[in-house]
């Protein structure tokens, strides 16, 4: 990678909001493992964690982890936030991580329909959804009773609860990439005709419940961040809002239901979200709620993260020009984080030409 020719400074300015202070602007973006068994997170994992802290990121965002739902996740390894087993391995990793000087939250997931039947830890549990639908449209189960939509609300409210009592600095919700309460948001998987569904602003009402039962748990003082996209895994084109307004329209009611923080996930941080303004998700965002967002998208690499494939380092002047521009107040580096626990030391020491390129056989390896 070239050296830079921009100062790096934005990037490692502390960070404050009413509720959260960090020592730089670094964010570990959340990435699945599945190096837990049984769904519990041990030393191998708490290291993995630790190693990041060490090296300076300002916040971990752990890999998701299952609430409280048997069809929560897809496979045996992913970890679970719920039972005690699982609790005290996450338990163990705040610990290491606080020791190392770092702050992390848990990102608390349900997959819905994504997950395929028969799938582990819990083959007999079926897939469920807001419609029953899978994210082509395809009928899969049967749409969800309200009363196991509010049960799933109070399971991620048990979650954020637990986070709290385990010391963590605040909590994640994935509301992103097709998964749970983005099939919620998204038409083509919501089909419901009850206070869940409707438009684009009747189907937040899920997200909105899950937020306020959180923030009944957590208290008024514990940060809520809420991860969302437009983009869907099997639709990298798809869009809740077509519009800043209709994006504005989407996230007032999330804003009035408590998040803190909103963390917009893209596949490439410097492409322009609508027509006529340079700004990415993350900077509308800002703008249209002024909250603090973090932005992500292949950060520090030429080579978007859906293929998984090998990307090389590349240029981190974008980056820097719309952290100093103000578009948005964190970034999320993913895949750079994956492959090298020192990346955002070696960053704020200037040792660009030390950056590691990225190689999906880092996939294979807790580094």
């Amino acid at each position: 990678m070239s050296q830079t020719n921009k100062s790096l400074e934005a990037l490692f300015k502390p960070f404050k909001s009413e509720k959260l202070t960090l020592a730089n602007r670094t964010v570990m973006a959340p990435m699945t493992r599945g190096f837990s068994p049984e769904g519990i997170p041990g030393e191998d994992v708490a290291d993995y964690y630790r190693r990041r802290a060490e090296n300076g990121v300002g916040l971990i965002v752990t890999e998701g982890t299952g609430i409280n739902h048997p069809a929560s996740v897809s496979g045996a390894r992913i970890p679970l936030f719920h039972g005690d087993a699982s609790l005290d391995g996450w338990k163990q990793v705040v610990k290491d991580v606080h020791q190392a000087g770092g702050k992390i939250v848990p990102q608390l997931w349900h997959v819905g329909m994504t997950r395929k039947k028969g799938e582990l830890p819990n083959a007999d549990a079926l897939p469920v959804g807001p419609s029953g639908l899978s994210l082509s449209g395809e009928k899969v189960t049967e749409p969800m009773t309200e009363s196991e939509v509010m049960a799933m609300v109070e399971a991620y409210a048990q979650a954020a609860a637990d986070a709290k009592r385990l010391g963590f600095d605040g909590i994640e919700l994935h509301g992103a990439h097709g998964y749970l309460i983005d099939q919620f948001f998204w038409g083509n998987t919501n089909k419901r005709t009850d206070r869940y569904g409707g438009d684009l602003v009747g189907r937040t009402q899920f997200a909105v419940e899950v937020i306020e039962a959180c923030r009944r748990e957590v208290g008024p003082d514990f940060p809520i961040i809420f991860r969302f996209s437009q983009w869907k895994m099997n639709d990298f084109k798809a869009k809740l809002a077509e519009t800043p307004d209709e994006l504005h329209r989407f996230l007032q009611p999330i804003v009035e239901a408590g998040v803190d923080i909103f963390h917009c996930s893209t596949r490439r941080f410097w492409e322009a979200e609508f027509e006529g303004s340079d700004l990415n998700l993350a900077g509308w965002t800002k703008k249209l709620t002024g909250k603090p967002v973090i932005s992500v998208g292949s950060v520090g690499l030429d080579g978007e993260f859906t293929s998984f494939e090998g990307a090389n380092t590349a240029s981190l002047d974008g980056l820097i020009e719309k952290l100093e521009n103000e578009e948005f107040d964190m970034v999320a580096i993913g895949r750079s984080l994956l492959m090298d626990p020192e990346w955002v030391r070696k960053v704020r020491e200037g040792r660009l030409n030390d950056l590691l390129p990225f190689n999906k056989e880092a996939l294979q390896k807790l580094y």
